[in-house]
């Protein structure tokens, strides 16, 4: 297994942190690592990205949303034929006792080929997890500061 664990805590209201995971027009502004995203976010639906592993290529990715609690989750992923590779991509939000939001942002590849792509591109996914994860806080900051 090769697993990212991230977490923040943010000083915007789970709703408005909601609303930046949610919002895939303004990917653009703060996500250097999923460039562009496009879903309906529903159960059973795909989601299209285009995601920037390598900082020299773009890269389309199709997932499937797994789960959808409004709010408090979003999970997504693929699962490659004959247990070669499952990945999961989790966004998971929880108000805290000031008024903001802990999250955590979690990506899992199981399966038997699952060491191999940690091998070769773990660099690369901590570092774009990362970004990832700094710009939803970010966002979330500047999306507070706009109201």
């Amino acid at each position: 297994m090769f697993e990212i664990l991230l977490s923040e805590d943010i000083a915007a209201p789970p709703e408005v942190v909601w609303e930046v995971i949610t919002n895939t027009e303004d990917y653009p502004l703060w996500n250097t690592f999923v460039v562009s995203c496009d879903s309906t976010f529903r159960v059973g639906d795909p989601i299209h990205m285009k995601v920037r592993v390598l900082p020299f290529m773009t890269q389309p990715q199709t997932e499937t949303i797994w789960r959808n609690e409004e709010g408090k989750l979003l999970d997504y992923g693929i699962k490659a034929p004959l247990g070669a590779l499952t990945s999961t991509r989790q966004h998971c939000l929880s108000a805290t006792a000031s008024g903001g939001t802990h999250y955590e942002s979690v990506f899992r590849l199981e399966g038997w080929f699952a060491p191999v792509v940690g091998l070769l591109f773990g660099a690369q996914l901590r570092r774009g997890f990362g970004e990832m994860t700094r710009g939803v806080a970010r966002r979330s900051g500047e999306k507070i500061a706009m109201q």
